[in-house]
């Protein structure tokens, strides 16, 4: 019998060898994450690697139709990358793949059900996988975010719906923000609906989905309030209460006169009422426990006068106090913990809770109004980005929050404070290979920068050192940190300048127009560029981007306005790259794009480096940021001859 196929050269990672690889995280028992996918070329096919395989594990691959019995594909185990070209399939006919472990210690198996996948080659798409989404009208599939809701080894997507939305310095009314929960298999698990006393908009509902009570099924968490709906329907608070600024507006002044008049930037906004945390079950949607939310609009209640607001937060209309940011993090290196934000242009609140038992507890809350401090300016104060990081920068393998310009221990106390404000874009990780520990990339902003003004650094991650400065003078948007160009090592950095910039400081060139996002998406170990829904990729010598992928010529969109950013991009099936989530154009489905790109390059899966996993998290939060391994992948993955 003829077999085609295609086999790899082999390429063994230390990852499965070395304990340190970023941390592996175990806490998700994770299957093969077998995919496959048509192509012009046959049935492209892609699974993971486990951090916990061993350095020589090899594999089968099998190809099943109807009731006949599977054939094997292969002649020999397949030890090289985790993919593999089905060149031949069936015509027309649905077909099944399994995989199995040629050498799984004393001769066990991994279970039947975690090791398949179906194709019906009839009405497959070519180069992705969709998802039938059902959304209501004048709404559409916004950021999403992976956990396994129900324990089957497999990620589910819970999807932010959002319809008509406003930013936090206009009034308007908004639509009930809405959550669903789809299976990759087009099953669609509950809905959410936050309802009207959750204003919608890209800065006040980041969200959480993790299995924090370690139960094999992960949560999904987000601020609630009067009205909200649970998966099963049942409502939280009071559903009748509406506590939205209404228009006309009646307010009363310090002296006590009333007067009536229009205040756009009020009207919409929900400046009182009660607001909640709950942690909902992944499975059903249903509300598991609900407590006040913290921080708190004001530093005791929920209901703060326009006075207090003022003081507090530096504005009376919601736009500094309704600024949320959310991650997942393991503050004792053990479990996994909800933190949740409250500012970052002057007042910063982040507090920790703990998910056991069945119930939501207190672990710590940082408040930088309560940090004593020497001088005249706060430097825990107006640090805090439109993005969030989590990372054990310190190593003692407890995860510290990245909090713009400043981090916060594992403790809930100030690790330090770099004092250059607020910012868009960060990113942490081991940018510079060649130093110990982590480096951190943070962008910062100023309606007037002076000269001096600081716009991008790098600094390192666990003392706030800065090791150079990339743009002063200027208000830096965007920016970005990858590896992109093989002829140096560690990331290449670049943002507010024309200029990019080794991990060292060095200037190689002219930088990429894009400074959005990054993905791992072609064979090689480099990132591409990610901006909206299209992927390209760095051409270090010619100094020009050349597109891989067309989103919209594909037939997919991007979110967000400006933000310009897919539904998700991380590594949630197949093999360690990164797969790309998008609305369609006709906003009825989400398809999964994967690459079908040949690589040589064999790798443990992002998922189970715990930064990464992490980022993944947090990647919905405020600007959208792309995830980064605690290790740089480059020095994790090493070639071993045939």
């Amino acid at each position: 019998m003829q077999r085609h196929l295609q086999l790899l050269t082999l390429f063994v990672g230390t990852c499965v060898l070395n304990p340190a690889y970023g941390q592996p995280l175990d806490w998700e028992d994770l299957d093969r994450g077998l995919v496959a996918i048509q192509t012009d070329q046959g049935v492209f096919l892609s699974w993971r690697l486990l951090f916990d395989d061993a350095s020589d594990v090899a594999f089968d691959l099998w190809r099943g139709v109807g009731t006949d019995s599977a054939t094997k594909l292969n002649d020999q185990p397949l030890r090289g990358s985790t993919t593999f070209l089905d060149a031949a399939p069936p015509a027309s006919v649905k077909v099944t793949y399994g995989i199995t472990r040629t050498n799984a210690p004393g001769g066990i198996t991994e279970p039947q059900a975690k090791k398949q996948v179906s194709i019906d080659l009839d009405q497959a798409p070519f180069g992705y996988l969709e998802i039938p989404t059902e959304i209501p009208s004048g709404y559409h599939a916004n950021d999403a975010s992976a956990g396994d809701l129900d324990g089957d080894g497999r990620y589910e997507l819970v999807v932010h719906v959002a319809g008509r939305g406003h930013d936090n310095s206009r009034g308007g009314m908004t639509d009930p923000p809405l959550f669903h929960a789809y299976t990759l298999d087009g099953q669609r698990l509950w809905q959410i609906n936050l309802g009207k006393n959750v204003r919608e908009g890209a800065h006040y509902n980041p969200f959480l989905v993790f299995d924090f009570d370690g139960d094999g099924h992960a949560e999904f968490v987000c601020r609630t309030s009067d009205g909200t709906v649970d998966g099963r329907g049942q409502a939280i608070g009071d559903p009748s209460a509406d506590w939205r600024v209404p228009l006309p507006v009646t307010l009363r002044d310090s002296e006590g006169a009333t007067h009536r008049r229009r205040l756009p930037g009020d009207v919409g906004k929900i400046l009182s009422g009660p607001e909640y945390m709950t942690v909902f079950d992944g499975r059903t949607g249903a509300a598991l426990d609900t407590v006040t939310y913290l921080p708190q609009r004001a530093p005791d209640n929920d209901n703060p006068s326009r006075e207090q607001q003022q003081q507090v937060w530096g504005d009376d209309y919601g736009n500094r106090m309704d600024r949320f940011l959310a991650a997942v993090a393991f503050l004792d290196g053990k479990h996994p913990s909800i933190v949740m934000s409250r500012g970052y242009y002057t007042r910063t609140v982040i507090a920790a809770w703990d998910f056991r038992d069945g119930q939501i507890q207190k672990r710590w809350v940082f408040d930088s109004d309560e940090v004593k401090f020497d001088g005249h300016h706060n430097p825990w104060a107006g640090q805090g980005n439109h993005s969030i990081s989590v990372a054990d920068v310190d190593n003692d393998g407890r995860d510290e929050i990245v909090f713009g310009s400043m981090v916060v221990d594992d403790d809930g106390t100030g690790l330090y404070s770099t004092n250059l404000g607020h910012g868009d874009a960060q990113h942490t990780g081991d940018l510079d290979p060649r130093r110990p520990g982590l480096e951190t990339w943070s962008i910062h902003e100023s309606n007037r920068p002076e000269p001096d003004f600081i716009g991008s650094e790098l600094r390192d991650a666990e003392t706030g050192r800065i090791l150079f400065v990339g743009r002063r003078g200027r208000d830096v948007a965007r920016g970005m940190a990858a590896d992109i160009d093989p002829r140096y090592p560690g990331a290449e950095l670049w943002g507010g300048s024309r200029d990019l910039w080794t991990a060292n400081g060095k200037v190689i060139g002219p930088a990429p127009r894009s400074a959005n996002m990054a993905i791992w998406w072609d064979g090689d170990r480099l990132r591409e560029l990610l901006d909206g829904v299209r992927i390209e990729k760095w051409d270090h010598l010619a100094h020009e981007q050349k597109l891989l992928f067309d989103g919209p010529r594909a037939g997919v969109v991007a979110n967000n306005g400006s933000k310009n950013n897919p539904c998700l991009a991380a590594d949630l099936i197949g093999d360690w790259r990164e797969e790309l989530v998008a609305r369609s154009t006709d906003n009825q489905a989400l398809r999964i794009y994967v690459s079908t790109i040949p690589t040589q390059h064999r790798q443990v899966t992002l998922m189970q480096d715990r930064q990464y996993r992490l980022g993944v998290a947090w990647q919905n939060v405020g600007y959208n940021q792309p995830p980064h391994t605690r290790d740089f992948i480059s020095t994790v993955v090493h070639s071993q001859s045939r």
